[in-house]
């Protein structure tokens, strides 16, 4: 059986990285839904994120995307994320928004529109050696929707001279995590359409290069966690972005529509024998409150971390050996229908977090508060850097 003193300190180094833009503003593709108290700035979400933290014990990194967080003072964005008991994760360039990148951003046919993609991953590279961090998280929008738009063999050229280029100017603290999408925006051909593609990039630029994992990124009926295993088993699996899909990138709340996925996910991760990667949450939620929704995302990891260290390896590999089909799914599913909600709020408890997070958040009065004095203080005049 598996230890539970061995299973209460591993989820008390448990840790996940939380995504300023989750904190924000959201919606679908046909509006965008305000919420009362949303932040305003960057300084803001860092707020939310701290209070996440503060309720789950398991959160005091926070993902930060820009231009979207760029400021005129890197080091007092990062002196404020420390005051916060925070530190600064992986920083996402965006290469998706600018007119420019209409035909791509480091594929584009376009030198110039390359020269300008390339100029904001260097620019990433230097913020993210400002605020201490040590991950570029890569995801390009780049693809074709009709065939005979442009070369495929070209395209993928042009990315690898880029890529190239920014791998060299990587300090040594930091590293590339390269992440793919089979479809959307482009639906002809995305440049980066599978673990594969991403793998051979990775491949060609050098060890400091893996794959990200998107949870929301996969065809229907794709096999996650046997693409955790090979890229553990190569060392190339950089980290997972952790959300929910109904149909495709839906960005749900992590657990919400496939929590047995998630939990096979884990055991993969332990399975392995290495420590756990990049654990990041990637969710733009639209309708549901972001603060609560984040503090059920990381809740939901937690839980979800804690079953799969309570898998019995030996009995498991014992049925494997002999064959027993059924046997070995009935070990996994022992610990999977197991309760681990106060193991849990045990350990949050000892790492003076909070037992029931969504509870205390409810009776803190922090989003009504926070709703209060977002409302009433000036409009924010922070100069964004360009």
């Amino acid at each position: 059986m598996a230890d539970e003193h061995a299973i209460e300190q591993a989820l008390a180094v448990f840790s996940v990285e939380t995504p300023s833009w989750g904190y924000g503003d959201s919606g679908t593709r046909f509006g965008v839904f305000p919420q009362p108290g949303r932040p305003r700035d960057v300084f803001e979400k860092l707020e939310d994120a701290a209070e996440v933290n503060r309720l789950t014990g398991a959160a005091a990194g926070v993902a930060l995307h820009f231009p979207w967080d760029a400021v005129a003072d890197y080091a007092e964005l990062r002196a404020c994320a420390e005051g916060h008991g925070l530190h600064i994760g992986a920083v996402n360039p965006n290469l998706f928004q600018d007119d420019d990148y209409k035909l791509g951003s480091i594929t584009n046919p376009d030198a110039r529109v390359r020269r300008k993609a390339l100029a904001h991953l260097l620019e990433c590279v230097e913020i993210a050696r400002a605020l201490g961090s040590s991950a570029q998280s890569l995801w390009f929008a780049d693809g074709t929707n009709y065939a005979g738009q442009d070369d495929i063999g070209g395209r993928r050229e042009r990315m690898l001279d880029c890529l190239m280029e920014l791998y060299a100017a990587l300090p040594y603290e930091q590293e590339l995590l390269v992440e793919y999408k089979p479809f959307e925006p482009a639906f002809y051909a995305t440049d980066i359409p599978d673990w594969g593609s991403a793998l051979l990039i990775c491949q060609q630029l050098g060890e400091r290069a893996r794959v990200l994992i998107d949870l929301g990124h996969h065809l229907h009926g794709t096999n996650v966690e046997q693409i955790v295993s090979q890229l553990a088993a190569v060392e190339r699996l950089g980290g997972l972005h952790f959300n929910n899909r109904k149909y495709a990138d839906d960005d749900l709340i992590v657990g919400s529509t496939n929590p047995f996925e998630l939990f096979l996910i884990f055991c993969e991760l332990i399975g392995s024998g290495r420590a756990l990667p990049r654990l990041t949450i990637d969710q733009s939620h639209n309708v549901e409150a972001k603060v609560e929704a984040m503090v059920l995302s990381v809740v939901n990891l937690q839980e979800a971390y804690a079953k799969a260290l309570r898998v019995d390896r030996v009995a498991l590999a014992a049925r494997q050996l002999e064959g027993d089909v059924l046997g070995g799914h009935e070990v996994l599913l022992a610990a999977y229908n197991s309760d681990v909600r106060p193991l849990c709020a045990k350990v949050r408890e000892a790492r003076s977090a909070a037992a029931d997070p969504i509870a205390e958040l409810r009776s803190s009065g922090y989003l009504a508060q926070a709703a209060e004095r977002r409302a009433a203080t000036a409009p924010i005049t922070r100069k964004a850097r360009t």
